[in-house]
């Protein structure tokens, strides 16, 4: 990588009229500029794409010594969330990419923070951040996004440690919004597979074949409004009691397929996945294999659960207690 790599912003939109005018400012106004911004619009019927063509030629004529460049990608069918990234990604030509929602506010100094990681760090293939949570209208709530998320003081160390693999296998802890990764990582993971969100299935090729740490600092304001397609959920009481109670036959089949489309990237994947990291991806899928087999009688489930607990699959695998109760009581 290059003393000072460029780097290009994969910024995706639909129907983000009311907010991309801030977020787009926010990242125009960074004090380590951006040299390239692909915004990929998803088929938005808002008027979003004249928005941002308005918007950068405002900024253009504001600062006509700036060499930012804009590129505007229109999809005339919407293509959905993880198809529209991973367009975005592919266009940009940048070393380093980093990931932009539409309705999200950047810090000035976000860029710079996050390149000069990568600058100092040859292996490093991606880095997530801390967000703030805000309300629609940019008000502060008083939460982050990881403390939201539950991610544990253990979690940050391990991932600090060189773990994020182990964590990744458990469940995801990394928000695209906060993204900067590497381009290579993103010729490396395409095509994304249909059953995984971009931001998972990059972070766990990250971490299956390279480095992924966490740089623990709010770098954004992360706004939660009811237009949001992906957001952060709370992991409270309440939500843990509601997720006990639904049908598990979808999640469960969701998950399967997701282990068994990484196990069949994983053997293809350069460079290669350690043997121990291949060894865990056939574990993780057998356990969801499992998980997804468990008879409709409740009492009939007990033995197998058991069985997956005695091995420490639901440690290794998943959210241990939670989703022992999880299989022992979730309806069909």
């Amino acid at each position: 990588m290059s003393a000072v790599s460029r780097v290009s912003v994969a910024l995706c939109t639909y129907n983000g009229s009311e907010f991309i005018e801030e977020q787009l400012r926010s990242i125009l106004g960074q004090s380590a500029p951006a040299q390239e911004i692909v915004v990929s619009d998803d088929g938005s019927t808002d008027g979003t794409p004249a928005e941002v063509e308005r918007v950068f030629a405002a900024w253009k004529a504001e600062h006509p010594r700036k060499t930012v460049t804009l590129r505007l990608i229109r999809n005339p069918a919407p293509l959905g969330v993880t198809a529209n990234f991973e367009q975005a990604l592919g266009a940009c030509t940048g070393e380093l990419l980093a990931l932009s929602d539409q309705d999200d506010v950047w810090p000035p100094e976000r860029l710079a923070l996050l390149a000069a990681e990568f600058n100092a760090r040859p292996d490093l293939q991606l880095l997530h951040t801390d967000a703030r949570l805000v309300d629609e209208a940019g008000r502060q709530t008083g939460r982050t996004l990881l403390a939201t998320l539950g991610v544990s003081a253990a979690e940050r160390a391990a991932e600090h440690d060189g773990h994020a693999f182990d964590i990744l296998l458990r469940r995801n802890i990394v928000t695209g919004a906060t993204v900067m990764l590497s381009r290579g990582l993103v010729q490396r993971a395409r095509p994304f597979p249909a059953a995984w969100v971009h931001d998972e299935w990059l972070a766990v090729v990250a971490a299956a074949t390279g480095e992924v740490d966490l740089l623990e600092l709010p770098l954004l304001d992360y706004r939660q409004h009811a237009g949001n397609q992906i957001g952060a959920s709370s992991l409270d009481a309440a939500g843990k009691l509601g997720r006990l109670r639904a049908p598990r036959t979808a999640r469960n089949a969701r998950l399967l397929v997701r282990a068994q489309s990484l196990q069949a990237r994983a053997a293809q994947l350069q460079p290669a996945p350690s043997a121990a990291t291949l060894a865990l991806i056939d574990a993780k899928l057998a356990h969801e294999r499992r998980r997804s087999t468990l008879p409709a009688l409740r009492a009939a489930r007990v033995a197998s659960v058991f069985e997956g607990w005695r091995v420490g699959d639901y440690r290794r695998f998943g959210l241990g207690l939670q989703d022992i109760l999880r299989d022992l009581v979730q309806p069909v």
